[in-house]
């Protein structure tokens, strides 16, 4: 791993970079549940991974689904709370690669190549998700792959 100033470390694989706050953010979120989503878009002119949005804790599933743009791919984290069978109250953390089926064949093509390499910065990660359009993760499929 190649290291760059600016909180940057390269990303061999792609030649992508990960910036260091979509780190910092993850574990704000994984040990402190600062957040309940969080978004990460490719900068392509500086090839990083940076974060674009943050989802306060009150904010619910339908609020991270309307913050993923339409004809654009991202990554998300969720933090997914969920009540088990047994009566017991459980949270996962979603990896979400969202891949729109408008969205640009070269921006997919970089996503797809960068996901795998992107992921394994993110320690603790629970549950991963493929989606080309809102059905592909609505509330009731987070719910069966929660358990």
């Amino acid at each position: 791993m190649i290291s760059f100033c600016g909180g940057v470390k390269a990303n061999a694989a792609s030649g992508m970079a990960v910036h260091d706050d979509c780190k910092l953010k993850f574990l704000e979120l994984k040990a402190k549940r600062t957040y309940r989503f969080i978004v990460y878009k490719i900068e392509e002119q500086q090839k990083q991974v940076v974060v674009e949005k943050l989802g306060e804790p009150g904010q619910s599933h339908d609020d991270f689904a309307a913050s993923l743009p339409a004809d654009e791919c991202r990554y998300a984290i969720f933090d997914f709370d969920f009540v088990t069978a047994e009566n017991c109250q459980k949270s996962k953390i979603f990896f979400i690669a969202w891949s729109p089926d408008t969205a640009r064949v070269r921006s997919k093509m970089i996503y797809a190549s960068s996901k795998d390499r992107f992921k394994r910065e993110l320690d603790g990660i629970q549950v991963e998700l493929q989606a080309t359009d809102p059905t592909e993760m609505d509330l009731d499929i987070f719910k069966s792959r929660a358990n």
